[in-house]
């Protein structure tokens, strides 16, 4: 599993962190930007490159992790693409649902929220999306190839 991260300001610190927790954990990670804090930077840039890079992966499970100070405007700009499924998670709960039932490959968390609290919050939400599998069932898959069809 190839896992992009991406990051704005808002999000810079921590994408360091779940980089390296990630790291440790032996998983290919590539960060796909912001390279460089910088205050005026804009979310949609590294939803945008995330984005591309999981739908131009050759990996059988290509996914991305998005940060910015409210998760909700990466998940959004991700979403743009035709094959992405972001979703933000504030909890490990939302983190498997977002993955047994609509088989998510972009996991958009707020950093505002995740850096006022300590490690096991994100860790516990991103080890959970990682690990939990699509569930596989008909009627999720019919609703994922519904999305893809939205123009």
């Amino acid at each position: 599993m190839q896992i992009f991260i991406g990051a704005d300001h808002r999000g810079f610190a921590l994408k360091d962190k779940i980089e390296a927790y990630l790291a440790k954990r032996n998983y290919p990670v590539e960060d796909v930007g912001a390279l460089v804090y910088d205050d005026n930077d804009d979310f949609p840039t590294f939803a945008a490159a995330a984005a591309y890079k999981v739908i131009g992966s050759d990996d059988e499970d290509p996914r991305a992790i998005l940060l910015c100070g409210g998760g909700q405007g990466m998940a959004i700009a991700a979403n743009r693409f035709k094959g992405i499924r972001a979703v933000v998670a504030t909890s490990a709960e939302d983190a498997k649902v977002a993955r047994h039932d609509n088989n998510s490959n972009v996991l958009s968390m707020p950093a505002g929220l995740m850096e006022a609290e300590d490690d096991e919050l994100w860790q516990s939400i991103v080890d959970t999306w990682l690990t939990t599998p699509f569930s596989g069932k008909e009627r999720f898959i019919r609703r994922n190839n519904q999305l893809d069809e939205i123009v």
